[in-house]
């Protein structure tokens, strides 16, 4: 009976934790590709690192990638990318990343060092990608509303901002006006 109750307790524990560890998101993770991309980029980074030390790093570097990511993006605003943006976004890093699986050989320090400039690139990428879509969003007249993907869980959201370029709209009706 004892152990019944600590097994219970371990498997909240573990499902406690498994879903912390879903909500914490980077972005990336969000487009269909990713699981697939970064199985292979997984799987194969023994074989593209000859020096011992680059394998366990860059093994580590790819399982944290998502949670990194968002321990990263230090963004004052919601982390909502549009899916236009996001596809963008996993493009540009699935390119880099399959051209660095293409190279064969290596100095040691390169693959890891390789790895964390193309992480601090989809960072930079995913932060202007949500920034420039709260400006477009402010170029338009009055309240408007886009949509996007939470980076946090993944989910489609809307994001409703005000906006203030209506100089020009309100001219041309005061213009009809006269």
């Amino acid at each position: 009976m004892f152990g019944q109750g600590r097994l219970g307790q371990a498997m909240a524990l573990l499902l406690f934790l498994g879903m912390t560890a879903a909500l914490a998101r980077g972005c990336l993770q969000c487009d269909p590709n990713f699981a697939e991309k970064f199985s292979f980029y997984r799987h194969h980074v023994n074989l593209k690192s000859w020096w011992v030390g680059d394998i366990p790093v860059s093994g580590m570097l790819l399982s944290d990638w998502i949670q990194n990511t968002m321990k990263e993006l230090h963004l004052a605003i919601p982390a909502e990318i549009t899916r236009k943006k996001l596809y963008q976004v996993a493009e540009a890093v699935y390119q880099r990343m399959d051209q660095l699986y293409q190279g064969k050989m290596y100095f040691p320090g390169y693959f890891p060092n390789e790895l964390r400039a193309i992480f601090r690139e989809q960072v930079r990428l995913i932060q202007n990608a949500i920034i420039e879509s709260r400006i477009d969003c402010q170029r338009h007249c009055g309240i408007y509303q886009y949509e996007t993907i939470s980076c946090s869980n993944c989910t489609d959201s809307h994001v409703i901002c005000f906006g203030y370029y209506c100089k020009n709209t309100w001219h041309k009706q005061d213009e009809k006006m006269r």
